[in-house]
């Protein structure tokens, strides 16, 4: 009888053993599984928005080929309206010069013409003996004046009119001056624009990069998860021994990772500006003296002891020289060597060396502090 006992316990404890892997191993699948359909939706988000930035970016690039067309046909004009102000003002002196150079003669002429006046004309007139000069004379007197008058009138009515062209050529100038800023300032940003919105596209692709390699990662990991499941199946059916299952890799999780403890972040990574306090290679966060600490995410507890400076402290390996570490625990509820999953308890928040109850926690991606606050989940 107690031997049937016995070889019935010896049977039931592997069959045990398999159906919390199992179990332990389905969680994980289905972990796994949520988390890649998040990785699919942000996927498909992302190149939503590298559509979206691409048709902006066509619109930009032809807003930007007008405003250059703009910008060359203002500057053209620019440069006819002041290549015919330079004419008129070229102008204006050659007409200047001639008047300066005439205005003696003509000066003198008006002067003898002045001294004759009425009398003088009539005593001309009386001083020639024949009636055929006299007609001559007034026909060369009044061709004088009349040239003279002409000539006077012509040249005031060319300066007027160059005066006129030349405030319309200014003002033309200074229209054709701002529009040609207008288009400069317009093409300068539509230019960052674009700059911006390549800028943009980048950090999508990147980002749409990094994410296929996470997938990938999940993808190879659910493949792993699906033949542990099917060794565990052909295990219990003939006796087969299964290896240990493999935890979930770290990094497909970064950005969506649940918080150890329930506080506020009081120390943030790295060293604050203005602080004395040295640099830190994790958070502080201050929580309820005894309010549980959870990990992560699942893995090896590598370390779990007190260790100086972070008093009892514990370590979750997760594979690929990838660490969480959790200090300052009041105590620990944990072994070393143990396997852990996502949310299970491993200890519970103890005093800080400042006194005030909280956790330190840090993550160690690839054996290199990492901000912890990029991981976790935004609250």
């Amino acid at each position: 009888m107690k031997l049937a006992l016995l070889a019935m316990l010896v049977l039931t404890v592997p069959t045990v053993a398999q159906e919390t892997d199992r179990a332990r191993t389905e969680a994980l699948a289905a972990r796994a599984a949520e988390r890649m359909r998040v990785l699919h939706e942000e996927a498909d988000r992302l190149a939503s928005e590298e559509r979206t930035l691409l048709g902006d970016l066509r619109k930009l690039e032809l807003e930007r080929q007008i405003k250059q067309e703009e910008f060359t046909r203002v500057d053209r004009e620019a440069r006819a309206a002041a290549t015919e102000l330079a004419a008129v003002d070229a102008e204006v002196r050659n007409l200047e010069e001639r008047d300066r150079a005439e205005r003696p003669a003509l000066r003198a002429r008006l002067a003898e013409v002045y001294k004759l006046g009425e009398a003088r004309y009539v005593r001309l007139m009386l001083s020639l003996s024949d009636a055929r000069q006299v007609v001559q004379a007034m026909r060369l007197v009044a061709v004088l004046a009349k040239r003279d008058h002409d000539r006077i009138e012509t040249h005031q009515t060319r300066l007027q009119e160059l005066a006129t062209s030349r405030a319309a050529l200014e003002t033309r100038g200074l229209q054709l001056a701002t529009l040609r800023a207008e288009a400069v300032n317009a093409r300068a940003a539509l230019d960052r624009a674009v700059e911006e919105r390549d800028a943009l596209v980048r950090d999508i692709d990147a980002r749409r990069d990094l994410n296929a390699r996470l997938a990938g990662e999940l993808q190879a990991a659910q493949q792993s998860l699906q033949l542990r499941l099917k060794a565990i199946a052909g295990g219990g059916e003939g006796g087969t021994p299964v290896e240990p299952g493999a935890a979930l890799p770290l990094r497909p999780f970064k950005g969506d990772l649940p918080w150890p403890v329930a506080g506020v972040v009081r120390m943030r990574f790295g060293r604050a500006a203005g602080s004395a306090l040295p640099t830190s290679n994790g958070i502080e966060i201050t929580a309820q003296q005894g309010a549980p600490v959870s990990a992560i995410h699942d893995g090896t507890v590598a370390f779990a002891a007190t260790f100086a400076g972070f008093g009892q402290l514990v370590i979750v390996d997760h594979g690929g020289q990838t660490f969480s570490v959790y200090g300052n625990l009041l105590e620990i509820s944990v072994a070393s060597g143990a396997r852990i999953d996502s949310g299970q308890t491993i200890g519970s928040v103890g005093p800080s060396v400042l006194g005030t109850p909280s956790l330190h926690f840090e993550i160690r991606f690839e054996g290199q502090p990492v901000d912890p606050l990029e991981w976790l989940r935004k609250k």
